[in-house]
């Protein structure tokens, strides 16, 4: 696969590679030298909200998914 530099220094890392390691939008990345080559490591963080961001699905909005948990709201 290959990337191509920006005049900002920036990349697209190709689809195909972002799904296998999965990489979503707003993964941080450590980036270094190794031997003459560029290595990006995922961050991955381990406790705190951050460990569970992005594991339920998204059907709807706030009111919707309490709705769904308690049941209507008695008004």
């Amino acid at each position: 696969m290959t990337c191509v530099v920006s005049e900002k220094g920036q990349i697209t890392i190709p689809k195909a590679l972002r799904d296998r390691l999965g990489l979503l939008p707003g993964q941080r990345l450590e980036a270094h030298a190794e031997g003459g080559r560029l290595v990006l490591n995922k961050i991955v963080r381990s406790g705190g909200i951050e460990s569970v961001v992005g594991i339920l699905p998204r059907d709807g909005g706030t009111d919707e998914t309490i709705e769904g948990l308690r049941g209507p709201a008695d008004l």
